[in-house]
């Protein structure tokens, strides 16, 4: 079942359920059987992962009401990787080290993780459907050449609709690997991409790498309407930006952001929220009093609400 770009429906489970008009979707996740599953990244004040915390340390809110955790994990559920790679023309300078990167960053994942490799230009398309095969990935990767407009907008859009069709048993991520300069909107804006997004359950991170864009490039960009607002749909779907501030930081950074999707806590509880109002339920996730204050000692990275179908 497709979600078509301009609807106002959410895929939730095999169901269509009408979205408030007013306003975009905002950090949804799915409820399968009363099942709410919440990926969380905690960070302290310097901004370094706390990547040692206990099931214990976690307090989670639906709506203000604290809930049981039933479910506590911490790299443990497979990922199911759309990587998605920028190669328009300005990418040309830096696709070397970026194709020696990836593999390097596809080698850190587990065997039982599977990956889908995308490319996008003009326009975006599948190269390799979800494999677990990562050599596969390896050697498309090895030929890929660059050249024409930079398709952001389709570059999102398409890998979150494969992932909307495709069967869900494992956590879902969307990486993103571009300069962040577009010059080509697509078909869709950044409401349609941010609800093909969750409505797909997947987490967008973008690797921001370096590439060749003279003044007179930007100034033609930002002329274009409808360009997606990358940082918007990262946020709403509870993901981070990764800025590579040159290419000989390009592997180290690349790898930081696998790490970063591998020290994710998954919080699940069994909730009773209805659906009768057709309004997100909020969800607030912080840690135990004896960790400080929320956003002064530590920050949490996580979705805020979900819908009940």
């Amino acid at each position: 079942m497709v979600l078509k770009a301009a609807s106002p429906f959410v895929l939730l489970g095999f169901l269509l359920r009408p979205l408030p008009a007013q306003e975009p979707p905002q950090n949804v996740i799915r409820v399968n059987v009363n099942l709410v599953l919440v990926d969380t990244t905690v960070k302290n004040k310097t901004g370094q992962i706390l990547g040692d915390l206990k099931q214990e340390n976690f307090e989670l809110r639906e709506d203000g009401v604290a809930q049981k955790i039933e479910i506590f994990s911490r790299d443990e559920l497979p990922l199911d990787v759309a990587l998605v790679l920028d190669l328009s023309d300005s990418i040309g300078p830096f696709l070397p080290p970026l194709r020696q990167a990836a593999n390097v960053a596809l080698s850190a994942l587990k065997p039982e993780d599977q990956v889908a490799l995308f490319t996008f230009s003009t326009e975006a398309q599948l190269r390799v459907p979800f494999t677990r095969d990562k050599s596969q990935l390896a050697d498309q990767i090895s030929a890929f050449q660059v050249g024409g407009a930079t398709n952001i907008n389709d570059g999102i859009f398409v890998p979150a609709q494969y992932l909307l069709n495709a069967p869900q048993k494992d956590r879902r991520v969307i990486v993103l690997i571009s300069d962040n300069v577009g010059t080509s909107a697509g078909g869709q804006g950044t409401r349609d991409i941010v609800t093909e997004a969750i409505a797909s359950d997947a987490v967008v991170y973008n690797l921001k790498i370096p590439g060749y864009n003279p003044p007179e490039t930007r100034m033609a960009a930002a002329l274009v309407p409808g360009l997606v607002n990358i940082r918007k749909v990262v946020e709403q779907t509870g993901g981070e930006i990764f800025d590579v501030p040159d290419v000989a930081h390009l592997d180290e950074v690349f790898r930081a952001l696998i790490q970063r999707i591998k020290t994710r806590y998954t919080l699940g509880y069994y909730t009773n929220a209805s659906a009768a109002l057709g309004k997100p339920h909020k969800l607030d996730v912080r840690l135990a009093p004896s960790f400080g204050k929320r956003g002064r000692d530590y920050t949490v990275v996580s979705r805020t609400a979900f819908y009940v179908h």
